[in-house]
Order: C-alpha cells, then structure tokens, then sequence
C-alpha cells in the first residue's frame, strides 16, 4: 500500500520528474520546430550532424565550381558570338572578293568593291578584338594562355579547353584583300587560298567552341542536379517532420498542464496529513 509519510512526499517527488521529462521534451519539440530541423546541432544526433555538416560542405564547393562554370559560359557565349559575326562576315567578303577576281571590271568598280573589303576586314577585327568577358578574349591569347582550365566541381576537377589565336589564323589571311589583284583574289577563294582558310578556320572554331560551351551547359545542369539529390537527402536526414512536431507540442503543452496540476494535488498531501494532528 503507499506510504503516507509527512517526511518523504513520494507523489509529489513522481510527479516532479514526469513534470521535468515533459519540459524537455517540450524544449526539444520547440527548437525543433522554431529551427525547422530534426538535427540542428551535434547535441540532437552527433553522428547525423556530422553527415549533414559533410553533405553541406560537398553542396557548397559543388555550388562555387558552378559559379565559375557560369562564368566560362558567359565567356563562351561571347566568343561564339564573335565567330557567328565573323562567319557572316566572311561570307559576305567573299562575294565581293569573287567580283574583285573579274578582270573586265572597271578601275572605279575595283576601288569600290576594295573600300567595301576594306570596311569588312576591319569588322571582322573588331568582332575578333572586341570578344571580352570579365577581362577575358581567348580569341586574342598570347602564346602562354592558349591552355585554360576551369573547376568544374566540387571535388576541384578541371576541364581543360583551348583558347585560339583568331587575329593569325582568321584575320591576317584577309587583312590585304583590299590591296588584292584580280589574280590575287581568284585565289583566294581557290582551295587552300587565303579566303577559303579564314572561312574554313573560322568554321572549325565555332564547331569547337560549340562543343565547349555544350560541355559547360551540361556540367551545370549536372551539378544543379546533383545539389538537389544532396539536399533532398539532407532534408530526409535531420529536417523536421513539423506536422508531427505541431501535433507533438499541443500534446506536450496538455502534459504539461496536468502534471503542473499533479504535481500541486501531491504537494497538498502533505498538509492533509499534518492537519489530522492539529
């Protein structure tokens, strides 16, 4: 049977520890809720703080090698850009390249069709020497930057693409076609002519170009994905369940009530007892 005893408050002592249980469970349930997380410092779980602190560290380094990619995608496109002009260039060039090769055209048609030329090459060096970015005109490297790298994630694995030297290769092949003869001009835009090898270089850059801005376009892609396997994980790993948690704090709040009130019907007891002596 219990002991009624004026000493030893058994109930009261019962109750004081279900009323301490419930307040920190209350106190977990509440930093669960006001932090959005299961797991929001070691002292929750250390070994899943610890998961959690790896996987944000992999999303944040996978996040900064995006960025740079975003900027070699900008300089890309730039580029590209660039060649686009120039190509278009080019073959207008080479329509009145192929009247300049006409021999029965008079001196003032020559000398017009040469200032025509001679605006288009000019042109065609504005698009090659105006290609910036951030700085940057890999069309117009010198010899030591014709090899760049960018990180391309979070693990600081690069990927390596050429830079191209767009003023030798493409413009200094038309840079005189102003100054060219019929005879000169007839072979420019012959196989292997100075024309055709500024179309043909022209060309090739942009399919490379091309293809390196495809491979930037997927690896962001690729990388934006990977964050949201990782922080889909993340969240299923320490984020709280808030229904659950709701649910949880009005049940504790009642808890809490009642063992207030228990806790205040055993400290009674006592004094029931005393005034029997009275």
């Amino acid at each position: 049977m219990p002991l009624n005893s004026v000493n030893t408050n058994t109930g009261a002592m019962v109750a004081l520890q279900s009323l301490n249980r419930t307040a920190d469970e209350l106190t977990a349930t509440q930093k669960r809720i006001s932090t959005g997380y299961r797991v929001s410092d070691a002292k929750d779980d250390g070994a899943a703080y610890a998961v959690a602190e790896r996987v944000r560290g992999e999303i944040a380094a996978t996040q900064s090698a995006n960025e740079q990619l975003g900027g070699v995608k900008g300089l890309l496109d730039v580029t590209n850009a660039s060649l686009t002009n120039v190509s278009d260039t080019l073959k207008t060039l080479k329509t009145i390249v192929v009247k300049l090769a006409d021999g029965t055209i008079t001196s003032d048609q020559k000398a017009q069709y040469q200032s025509q030329v001679k605006e288009l090459t000019s042109n065609i060096k504005s698009f090659i020497q105006d290609a910036n970015y951030n700085g940057q005109n890999i069309l117009t490297p010198n010899s030591s930057t014709l090899t760049k790298t960018v990180v391309r994630n979070g693990a600081g694995d690069n990927y390596t693409f050429s830079a191209y030297a767009a003023l030798t290769n493409i413009y200094n092949n038309i840079s005189a076609a102003n100054t060219w003869s019929a005879t000169s001009a007839a072979a420019a835009v012959t196989n292997g002519g100075a024309l055709t090898k500024a179309i043909s270089n022209t060309l090739t850059q942009l399919n490379n170009f091309g293809s390196y801005s495809n491979y930037i376009d997927s690896q962001i892609t690729y990388n934006k994905a990977k964050m949201d396997a990782q922080e889909s994980g993340l969240g299923a790993l320490v984020d709280a369940d808030l229904a659950k948690e709701s649910a949880k704090l009005q049940s504790l709040q009642i808890r809490q009530q009642l063992g207030t009130q228990a806790l205040s019907i055993a400290n009674s007891a006592p004094q029931s007892l005393l005034s029997l002596f009275r």
